[in-house]
Order: structure tokens, then C-alpha cells, then sequence
């Protein structure tokens, strides 16, 4: 693979890693104490579900998330850090673009309508596909250093 500047594994780290500060970017710009303290994101995850055309969200989110609203708020918000500080420190690195593919296609289908939401999160989605097959932690990453996953 011929590459401009960097190695070819150095730029799929590249990639990895501003996958993994837009994953940062999500957790540090949520406003957490609405999350946790009033509900916030989780009530309004609740209006879309609520209205959403497919039956499989709307009864899925009533199973799922509606009966532990505050237990899935940690989740959603902490589930973006540890992907984001996963990413950039390569550290569980398959696991992690896995997460945030099956994250980002949960966020894809919730938000169906919303076409703003829906180019970062099949973006983000291609983005960990083409990360996790190419090993994108073979170089700058911990799993590397660790001998994780080769």
C-alpha cells in the first residue's frame, strides 16, 4: 500500500483515534447533570421512540429502556467515554469499535427521522468497520504495546 506522509497502519490509527475523540466529544458536551438528575436524554429518547414508525423501537425502548431510565442514562453517557478513551489509547480496541458500531446502529435506528443524526452515525459506523478491518491497532495503541489481538 503506497501512503503519503504516514505508514498505512499509521493512518488507520489515525482514523481510530479521531474516532475516538468524536466518541469524547459526544460524552463531554452531554449535559450530565440533566441526564442523571432530570432525565434529560432519556425522556427525549422516549418522545422519538414513542413516535417512531417502526413497532420493534417503539415496543423494544418500552422493554428495554422505559423501566430503568435512570440505569440507561449512565449507560448511554459513560458508554461514550469509554469508547472514546478506548479508542484513542487502543486499549480493548476491537471490542470498543464493535461497541460503538452496535452503539451508533442503536442511535441509526432510534433517530430514523432525524437526517442531521443520521450522517454522524453512519460515519461514525463506517468509520469503526473500516478501523476494526484494518487492524487499527496494530500501531499507537495499547493493545499493540500489550501484544493484545494480533
Amino acid at each position: 500500500m503506497d501512503t503519503i506522509w504516514l505508514t498505512g497502519a499509521e493512518w488507520l490509527a489515525v482514523l481510530r483515534i479521531g474516532l475516538g475523540l468524536w466518541w469524547l466529544e459526544s460524552w463531554r458536551h452531554k449535559d450530565r447533570k440533566g441526564w442523571f438528575e432530570r432525565g434529560t436524554g432519556i425522556a427525549w429518547a422516549a418522545d422519538v421512540a414513542a413516535k417512531h414508525r417502526w413497532n420493534v423501537v417503539r415496543s423494544g425502548f418500552e422493554v428495554v429502556v422505559a423501566p430503568r431510565p435512570r440505569v440507561m442514562a449512565y449507560v448511554v453517557v459513560y458508554a461514550e467515554l469509554a469508547l472514546g478513551l478506548g479508542l484513542i489509547a487502543g486499549f480493548l480496541t476491537p471490542l470498543a469499535l464493535v461497541g460503538g458500531l452496535l452503539l451508533n446502529a442503536l442511535y441509526f435506528t432510534l433517530m430514523i427521522h432525524d437526517w442531521a443524526e443520521q450522517g454522524q452515525n453512519s460515519m461514525m459506523a463506517l468509520i469503526s468497520l473500516v478501523a476494526l478491518f484494518g487492524v487499527s491497532w496494530q500501531t499507537w495503541s495499547l493493545d499493540g504495546a500489550l501484544g493484545l489481538f494480533l
